[in-house]
């Protein structure tokens, strides 16, 4: 069902050709999270408008975490069977549809009716951009350029707030959810100037039992891969979800002015992925992203219980790039650990189903809040997750630098 594509004949031309599909798997990430993160900036307007709770609201977002595993299993399967491009190419028009009928919602049920099938989108989208980009990268840069793929979430969750800034106050949120159909043309992008991955060429399943039986021979490292993913997971939800309604409600920060520190943190945590990435090339995966943890452990009371704004300021910055730092080994790390064969699947369901474990996280915080603070709940839940979280990252192997399909 792959276009037949000759496979790239020269050093130049396989540089490009990686580059295309880094290119392309970063910005199908930076769209999801755009669409994921304009609820999490404007659900105190959302939850105003259709007469809910700040609490009911965040339920929304909790119902896209648990719909990713969906994506990740029909999106994944596809990949490994019938090549990385087809679905990555309907993936990215489905979930554009489901972004721009979300800025039409009329009620509060067909709007958490859309946000399940964009959870939909979004776990297809991850597991088969990243193997895509990880299998066409030199294994030198694998884990720097790992970084950068992962933070197009951040530049995603960047891009939001940038909108919300110009838009939210204005004309409200639902006019944001119309950009939505930008990914419609990153999918026309890789229709004609992405080359199928040559690794799936050579390892793809010739039939659906060879491929169930290649998941099957794997269930102690997905079972490892989920826990992994899960406290991934938890981590950046419980980091950034409730973090905007916790500026307003614990110290009375307008939208606009929310808006600038996660702009702010967004940056820390772009930087972060690419340079915990590149020092992962070096130092290693397993070991980076711990140190990256360890981090993130110091940042908390900068991060949750400052009183001024610049401070604020700068533990969301440190926090964020520290986190994200972590984040930015894994689409490296994963992809390394998974064999060739269900590349487009394993990694990206175990990823999603980690997704769905951490999905309460946002709305487990919102109740500690009701009867404390918001920073009380974020420093007792993230204290937590991040302890677990190098606990587990230690427990596991890794493989930096393995060539794929040899």
């Amino acid at each position: 069902m792959s276009q037949s594509i000759s496979p790239p004949s020269d050093e130049s031309t396989r540089r490009s050709d990686a580059t295309r599909a880094l290119l392309a798997g970063f910005l199908g990430w930076t769209l999801d999270a755009f669409d994921f993160f304009l609820v999490v900036i404007a659900l105190p307007q959302i939850a105003a408008e259709f007469g809910k709770t700040k609490t009911e609201l965040a339920f929304s977002l909790t119902l896209t975490l648990m719909f990713r595993p969906v994506g990740a299993l029909i999106f994944g399967l596809m990949a490994d069977r019938f090549g990385r491009r087809l679905p990555m190419i309907i993936d990215l028009v489905f979930y554009s549809v489901v972004e721009v009928a979300t800025g039409f919602a009329h009620s509060f049920t067909t709007f958490l009716i859309l946000r399940a099938l964009f959870g939909i989108g979004m776990g297809g989208e991850w597991g088969v951009g990243a193997s895509l980009a990880m299998e066409k990268v030199s294994p030198r840069w694998r884990g720097v350029l790992s970084g950068l793929l992962q933070e197009g979430y951040a530049f995603g969750y960047l891009l939001a707030a940038v909108a919300a800034h110009f838009f939210l106050g204005r004309w409200g949120w639902r006019p944001m959810f119309f950009l939505g159909g930008l990914p419609a043309l990153l999918a026309l992008f890789i229709r004609f100037g992405v080359r199928e991955s040559e690794v799936w060429e050579k390892s793809k399943a010739e039939s659906w039992s060879n491929l169930g039986r290649g998941i099957a021979s794997n269930w102690k490292l997905f079972l490892y891969l989920t826990a992994l993913m899960a406290m991934m997971n938890f981590s950046s939800h419980g980091t950034q979800d409730m973090y905007p309604t916790f500026l307003k409600t614990d110290h009375g920060i307008d939208a606009q002015h929310y808006t600038n520190v996660v702009m702010i943190s967004m940056i820390g945590a772009i930087a972060g992925g690419v340079l915990v990435g590149l020092a992962s090339d070096r130092f290693g995966r397993r070991a980076s992203i711990i140190v990256a943890f360890i981090g993130a452990l110091l940042a908390i009371p900068l991060w949750a219980h400052s009183q001024s704004i610049g401070l604020l300021v700068t533990g969301a910055f440190i926090m964020q790039f520290m986190v994200q730092g972590a984040w930015g080994v894994i689409p490296a790390h994963i992809n390394e650990l998974a064999p060739d064969n269900v590349r487009g699947f394993l990694p990206g369901f175990a990823y999603q189903c980690g997704n769905l474990i951490a999905a309460s996280i946002g709305t487990l915080q919102s109740k500690i809040a009701e009867h404390s603070s918001f920073s009380h709940a974020m420093t007792m839940t993230v204290a937590a997750i991040f302890i677990l979280a190098i606990i587990v990252t230690a427990a596991g192997k890794e493989r930096r630098g393995v060539r794929f399909g040899e």
